[in-house]
């Protein structure tokens, strides 16, 4: 097994999470009820904030903005170190490492605030940045 299959297969997961996240949960429209009524709460309320005036709905867009734009970053990060892989991939195995712990400790905080959905995903891209560190080789230099 090669890791720059694992690699790209955690980009294109990434960058189907980072799609989803966007269009189900950034720009979805709340359900009528309590949803609706919540939101309405969060964008009626403005507070000063470090000399701005903002509400609890701009934070929860701008931070599902954010977490869109590291996903998609993310997917393009993984793509391009499938390709690096090939060339030196055991001095990739500290960034492999640190990325694998960013999406272990994404999963459990996702099932704990949000839904299962996150939760499997984080913890399949972890995977396979775990068996991309597991299968490289060291490169063999004339």
């Amino acid at each position: 097994m090669k890791p720059t299959l694992f690699l790209r297969i955690a980009s294109v997961v990434t960058l189907v999470f980072c799609a989803l996240h966007t269009v189900g949960g950034v720009f979805s429209k709340p359900a009528p009820g309590v949803q609706k009524f919540v939101v309405q709460t969060m964008k009626a309320n403005p507070f000063n904030f470090m000399g701005h005036m903002r509400t609890f709905w701009d934070f929860n867009l701008g931070y599902g903005l954010i977490l869109s734009v590291i996903l998609f970053v993310h997917s393009l990060l993984f793509w391009q170190l499938g390709t690096l892989v090939k060339a030196d991939g055991v001095r990739l195995r500290p960034v492999l490492a640190v990325l694998f712990l960013e999406f272990v400790a994404q999963a459990p905080i996702a099932q704990r605030y949000f839904f299962i959905g996150p939760c499997i995903t984080s913890a399949l891209i972890a995977a396979c940045l775990a068996i991309a560190f597991f299968t490289l080789k060291p490169t063999v230099r004339a």
